[in-house]
């Protein structure tokens, strides 16, 4: 770096130039501690794994108006069932959640018809019966959203929505 003409420089000395470290450090990698290496572990409990996941809370709250309780029901725990299947259906895509993947799980169970049969509401009220509380609740949610065969999330929201509420022990596997 240039020095101001004012700066007293002795005449004797040498002029400064680059020069190299005495030790050349590791040249840099990319990987971090937490990284899994080879695929995503599988098994029961472990969930789907897939990007974005959080976004489906948030489509589950713009819709949540249209999710009709009955009594004895929370929408907190009808919202945390229908997110834990709908990011299931999004993970079977390799994708992020969107709407149609929370339209479709509330649609298995029947939260968005005025009138469920009785058959379905009972057994919602066992299965999705306090969901709600998220820390206390990850492996019930699990278990109900392993019981939805993987046939029924492969289905289109149109060829679900035109067999239900008739179909639905065949489509949540109840």
């Amino acid at each position: 770096m240039a020095a101001p003409k004012f700066a007293p420089v002795d005449p004797t000395e040498r002029p400064r130039a680059y020069e190299s470290p005495n030790a050349v450090p590791e040249s840099w990698t990319l990987g971090r501690p937490g990284d899994v290496v080879g695929k995503q572990p599988t098994g029961s409990y472990l969930g789907h794994q897939g990007p974005d996941q959080g976004f489906a809370l948030t489509i589950a709250r713009r819709v949540s108006g249209r999710i009709r309780v009955q009594s004895g029901e929370s929408l907190d725990d009808a919202i945390r069932g229908t997110v834990a299947i709908a990011l299931r259906r999004a993970s079977m895509y390799g994708r992020a959640p969107v709407i149609h993947d929370v339209t479709f799980a509330l649609t298995i169970w029947g939260w968005l018809l005025d009138n469920p049969p009785a058959d379905l509401v009972e057994r919602r009220k066992e299965l999705f019966g306090g969901l709600g509380h998220a820390a206390h609740s990850y492996y019930e949610a699990r278990e109900l959203v392993d019981l939805v065969p993987d046939t029924t999330l492969k289905l289109s929201n149109e060829q679900l929505a035109s067999q239900m509420p008739m179909s639905w022990k065949a489509f949540t596997g109840a």
